[in-house]
């Protein structure tokens, strides 16, 4: 076979990027740049991670979000016509990967008394930064090898409430790094459960024709306000297991290390209780779920309880479905097949949703356009 001279031969090493250049004069600049990297697996985001090691033993690790990768954020001021021309982020108000984000959301968690990764030296404009290496014990895996999962339960339970008891801020400054702490308001909302009718038919023999569509927004409306209402609490916004890390030897809530939060927001405090209940990537029992939401109303005893449940439902549908949504967007568009798996506990967690009367009409509309062999 003839080799084009584009590529090199097997015996010469491949050319140094631009971006292995910035990444190396980064870690040089700030001290790291005789530690021994370790590429660590990926997620389905944009970022990637090295571990550093030092020859003590010490372990840090190494951020690299590459900034032009993704659209842009959304600007505090923007109508929603600007955030629809800006794209998906600034619609669904996400940070965009922003390393200035990530910095001023890990130092607000940490004035709380809770255990984000200590920031040891970062570079927004390169999208780059060294952090704390809080290890590899991530929730999932732990519980996965047959660690009980009742005390790490209750420990992300009272991570929630030191975080919805704390005052938010409208803007997060931390190490001169600020970043505005933005609602997720109604066009956000809607933008999370849309993804579901937009990517649905591309993955399913499905398909939602105008009157469909418009029963669907009628559907969402009054939730979505609810949702936007509620929105009083710094929302990690990815609060589940595989973002959780133990950390046994801290106490109270700060034994639960947490990762992945720059795209926080101020939202509904049933928002993070669903992404960790209604855990796409692994099953959280319905037992597990009551003693979980249990524990949170007993500590907020001047929460209306079914009221706050009913909101729970209503809003973990609607998560669920910008879930399902999301991994249908990622098998048929992004080519990530194992994504696919993950879904048929999702239509599981949203049977349960439903189970609340007052989602009968959501309930009811799926009913009558998303067969059952289309749940899967």
């Amino acid at each position: 076979m003839a080799i084009s001279k584009a590529a090199p031969l097997s015996s010469e090493r491949p050319p140094v990027s631009d971006r292995e250049t910035a990444k190396a004069a980064f870690l040089a600049a700030h001290g790291f740049g005789d530690l021994r990297r370790e590429s660590l697996g990926g997620d389905a985001s944009t970022r990637a991670y090295e571990r550093l090691h030092g020859t003590d033993g010490s372990s840090l690790i190494f951020m690299d979000q590459p900034p032009s990768v993704e659209t842009a954020p959304c600007p505090p001021t923007a109508t929603q016509a600007e955030r629809a021309a800006l794209g998906y982020n600034a619609l669904a108000r996400l940070a965009a990967g922003r390393v200035d984000a990530f910095v001023a959301c890990a130092g607000w968690l940490k004035a709380q008394g809770l255990s984000a990764p200590t920031v040891l030296a970062a570079d927004p404009v390169a999208g780059l930064a060294v952090l704390e290496d809080l290890g590899d014990d991530l929730y999932a895996r732990l519980i996965e090898t047959g660690t009980d999962e009742a005390p790490l339960y209750d420990a992300a339970i009272d991570g929630l409430l030191a975080i919805h008891a704390a005052p938010t801020p409208g803007v997060l400054d931390f190490d001169g790094s600020t970043w505005p702490l933005l609602a997720f308001d109604d066009l956000a909302l809607k933008t999370a459960h849309d993804i579901f009718v937009e990517w649905q038919p591309k993955f399913r023999d499905v398909a939602f024709d105008d009157a469909a569509l418009a029963e669907w927004e009628a559907i969402w409306a009054p939730i979505r306000a609810t949702g936007e209402a509620g929105a009083t609490v710094f929302c990690h916004r990815d609060y589940h297991a595989e973002n959780l890390i133990w950390l046994p030897q801290r106490t109270g809530a700060a034994r639960v290390g947490m990762l992945d939060f720059q795209d926080a927001v101020l939202a509904h405090p049933a928002w993070d209780l669903s992404m960790l209940l209604h855990d796409a990537r692994r099953t959280v029992s319905p037992q597990r779920e009551a003693v979980c939401l249990e524990r949170y109303l007993a500590a907020r005893p001047e929460l209306d309880r079914t009221a706050f449940l009913a909101d729970y439902h209503a809003l973990g549908a609607l998560n669920i479905i910008r879930i399902l949504g999301i991994f249908a967007r990622l098998v048929t568009r992004d080519g990530k097949p194992r994504y696919a798996d993950f879904i048929p506990r999702l239509w599981t967690y949203l049977d349960v949703c439903f189970a609340d009367p007052a989602l009968k009409d959501l309930k009811a509309w799926f009913d009558t356009h998303v067969p059952v062999e289309a749940r899967r």
